[in-house]
């Protein structure tokens, strides 16, 4: 990762030259985010063994060791890593090709490998940067991401794992001078090659020795530091922090500061995500009592030093990070089947749903509604956005926008609204499907929360989101949720909010809902 040093502004869209695109023939941290719930695959990621990520550690230990110490751009060690990496990749299928490019006076490189199998206007494309700082052999920063990444590449032949999109890997040169391999490439891809380009996942620093777990803020719920990243940056942080859940680990959220190789993609637009253990920032108390570790003390004290070195590694976080990255990897790259609609509505017209079905709520204001949403705004933080996922109408908590932001907020306590009964299939799989945001500013609290929950004769909760105290934009998310325990039966969808806490200024919405059968 490369220093915290002052950063350019990355510019709306960088400039596009001669096409040299892969094909597939050529921190402080954030406040604590709520989880989803991991979605099923069909086909599971497979346990990245640590001891094989930690034998490629080894191998540029070893490189490092034969080559002045490090694995620096412009220095043996580093084309020694690429053409050790680029070897095993040939050896089981890869399509690999090597980006030169020239900084400082001297050549770089970027390792490029394409599975040949999957749609390739659909990538995913995963990456790491593969040099280290002159001053050492850099096995945490980033030896850790590149041989996690590795180990997955590898897992993907050895498993038999077909998937619906393209995988792409890449391995950056020169991240360490200012991303200079990443923004080589993203400059030089194509418009047509940029839109394959679906998400681009970046593991910087994974092993970091008093380790944090941290998920790159896709969707600005932390509202700390930059915006949102683009359009599908939310999906790629829920399926990552999906499998942190599966585990019982929390994570925080760290911000796209422009310092690791996300930087250039999200700059034009490319979804992004990853995770990260911490640099040179400092463990909190309430940090090392949710992770372990070292309070006071750097997530990595070796951070740029000549210690860096084998000895300089998480593994539990190593271990843990090696298979959140082939979840995330082989969620993203298999198509769910679209299935048979048994039911769905775009709320484009009336269906029955119904407000306080129980007669127990407690809002004063904000109350559920089917509606045509104005935008309201508070700060320069958007509360309820005026647009919808399709059409003009979505249910809403107050409608209107009114003379503040907080005119008809939620405040009082809960709203609820139920759907029209449903008769679900007593065969096949069952999955439930919607578009939601969760929208609030910094008095909010945990008590304050956004609820769907199918109903039958047992219940199965869709999604569970809590307040935080930060400012949090509405932003539309998709969520999923296998309802098959409740085939045959007749269930409604029951959706509640609330400003359970002290009074503060809370807004939600849902859209298009629907339940398939595949």
């Amino acid at each position: 990762m490369r220093p915290r040093t002052p950063r350019p502004i990355w510019p709306a869209v960088l400039a596009v030259v001669a096409a040299t695109a892969l094909t597939a023939t050529a921190a402080a941290a954030a406040p604590v985010r709520p989880h989803l719930a991991p979605s099923s695959t069909a086909v599971d990621a497979p346990d990245i063994p640590l001891a094989n990520v930690k034998a490629q550690l080894t191998q540029f230990q070893s490189i490092a060791n034969a080559n002045g110490g490090n694995r620096a751009h412009g220095r043996p060690g580093y084309l020694a890593s690429v053409n050790y990496l680029r070897s095993q990749l040939d050896a089981v299928g890869y399509t690999t090709t090597v980006q030169s490019f020239t900084y400082a006076g001297a050549t770089g490189y970027n390792l490029l490998a394409e599975w040949p199998v999957g749609d390739p206007d659909a990538v995913v494309l995963t990456g790491a940067h593969l040099d280290s700082v002159t001053s050492g052999p850099g096995i945490n920063d980033n030896g850790s991401g590149s041989a996690a990444i590795l180990e997955v590449a590898l897992a993907v032949p050895s498993s038999g794992f077909t998937p619906d999109k393209r995988l792409r890997f890449a391995w950056w040169g020169a991240e360490e001078l200012g991303l200079r391999g990443s923004r080589h490439y993203v400059n030089n891809l194509s418009g047509a090659e940029r839109d394959r380009i679906k998400q681009y996942l970046n593991f910087d620093m994974v092993g970091s020795p008093n380790a944090g777990y941290f998920v790159y803020d896709g969707d600005d719920s932390d509202g700390v530091g930059a915006g949102p990243g683009p359009e599908g940056s939310a999906e790629i942080e829920q399926t990552i922090e999906a499998y942190y859940t599966s585990i019982g680990v929390t994570t925080q959220g760290t911000d796209f500061n422009g310092r690791s190789d996300y930087g250039p993609f999200i700059a034009v637009g490319i979804p992004a995500g990853g995770t990260f253990t911490g640099a040179e920032g400092i463990k909190s108390s309430a940090q090392a009592a949710l992770w372990g570790g070292t309070a006071g003390q750097a997530f990595d004290s070796c951070y740029h030093r000549s210690c860096d070195t084998i000895a300089n590694v998480n593994d539990t976080a190593l271990d843990r990070n090696a298979d959140a990255i082939a979840y995330t990897v082989w969620e993203l790259a298999q198509t769910s089947p679209p299935g048979d609609t048994v039911w769905s509505d775009t709320f484009e017209t009336a269906t029955g749903w119904v407000v306080d079905p129980a007669g127990t709520d407690t809002a004063t204001t904000g109350a559920w509604e089917r509606g045509d949403p104005a935008t309201t705004s508070s700060s320069g933080t958007t509360l309820q956005l005026g647009t919808t996922v399709s059409g003009s109408f979505d249910l809403v908590t107050g409608a209107a926008a009114g003379s503040s932001a907080g005119s008809h907020d939620v405040d009082g306590g809960v709203t609820t609204i139920q759907s029209p009964a449903v008769s679900l299939p007593s065969t096949g799989a069952l999955t439930l499907s919607f578009s939601w945001y969760l929208a609030h500013l910094s008095n909010a609290t945990s008590a304050d929360y956004l609820r769907v929950r199918v109903v039958g004769s047992s219940t199965v909760t869709a999604l569970s989101v809590t307040g935080t105290a930060s400012n949090r934009a509405g932003f539309w998310q998709m969520a999923t949720a296998d309802i098959s325990s409740l085939s045959g039966q007749t269930v409604q969808i029951l959706i509640d909010v609330a400003d359970a806490s002290n009074p503060s200024l809370v807004e939600a919405a849902v859209d298009d809902v629907r339940i398939t059968q595949s």
